[in-house]
């Protein structure tokens, strides 16, 4: 009767301490963190107001980064265009009648200077009066006055043909900016517009994502916060097979300077009042990875 006490005390102690290194495993293998992937993702807006005229992507696709994604209607600005282009013309064939106006009072000048050289001579020789004189001398103040008003003529002139190249570049930037252009290598999340809606200036008609990497957003204790640091490489564990996990690196990206609560959506109600501290780990996608999908982070030693 005592062996078979005595047994049974053994195989209790054996349970016992089996159950105990089984946990002792179990909590030396737990994942340090846990939470869900996401993406950087970016808005792609319209610089220009009016009507999509095309929109080469669809929802999921791959766009490659200066891919022509969109064209907003050219027309408007292609006529706006043309209106200062004949303004530009007209401004040349006035800039061309000034010049001609100068050019013949210059003459002028040169035939009344020979005049004054004679009439100057003539006045020394008492052949000529006064007179002839003042006239000669007043024709030539006229003239000069004549010239300086045609040449600020000739400088407005030059001041509205600059505004007018001026006003020709920008358009010809806002035709550049309807062919809107992919900013990223990335995924397509979102379309907002299709071909022959109107778009505003400045309304996002997609949202893109660079899924080449992706960031394990987390949230650790503050107990936890001392062991992690910007640039450190972490084990990242997502779902493989229904048995088995895969097992990757990650490295943290940005760690929270407040702490908050934990977030409702991923988290009991009891967890829910502890304050936590979020942490983004980048990992790189070898396509495996998807955004939303869980993951688990685990220190490294």
């Amino acid at each position: 009767m005592k062996t078979m006490r005595t047994g049974k005390m053994n195989w209790m102690i054996g349970l016992i301490l089996g159950l105990a290194i089984f946990s002792c495993n179990n909590q030396k293998n737990a994942s340090d963190a846990f939470g869900n992937f996401e993406a950087d993702d970016q808005l792609v807006s319209s610089e220009i107001a009016g009507k999509l005229l095309s929109c080469n992507f669809e929802e999921g696709m791959t766009l490659q980064k200066g891919a022509e994604i969109a064209t907003v209607d050219t027309v408007p600005l292609v006529l706006q265009i043309s209106q200062l282009e004949s303004q530009t013309k007209t401004v040349l064939a006035r800039k061309e009648s000034v010049k001609t106006q100068i050019a013949v009072i210059d003459q002028q000048k040169k035939n009344l200077d020979k005049d004054q050289v004679r009439i100057a001579n003539m006045l020394k020789d008492g052949a000529a009066t006064q007179k002839q004189m003042d006239d000669v001398t007043g024709n030539m103040e006229v003239f000069n006055k004549q010239v300086s008003n045609i040449r600020s003529q000739e400088t407005q002139l030059s001041a509205e043909m600059q505004v007018i190249v001026t006003q020709l570049a920008q358009l010809r930037d806002k035709i550049n900016r309807c062919h809107i252009l992919s900013p990223i290598n990335g995924l397509v999340l979102e379309r907002y517009k299709k071909a022959g809606e109107l778009v505003g200036q400045g309304q996002s008609f997609c949202r893109i994502a660079d899924v080449s990497s992706l960031n394990l957003r987390v949230y650790v204790s503050g107990d936890q916060l001392p062991h992690l640091k910007i640039g450190q490489k972490v084990k990242v564990i997502i779902d493989d097979t229904a048995t088995k996990n895969k097992t990757m690196e990650g490295t943290v990206s940005w760690i929270a300077s407040e702490a908050e609560f934990t977030p409702k959506i991923i988290q009991t109600k009891v967890e829910r009042v502890k304050l936590v501290y979020a942490v983004k780990v980048r990992v790189p996608n070898d396509g495996s990875l998807k955004i939303g999908m869980p993951g688990e982070i685990k220190f490294i030693d």
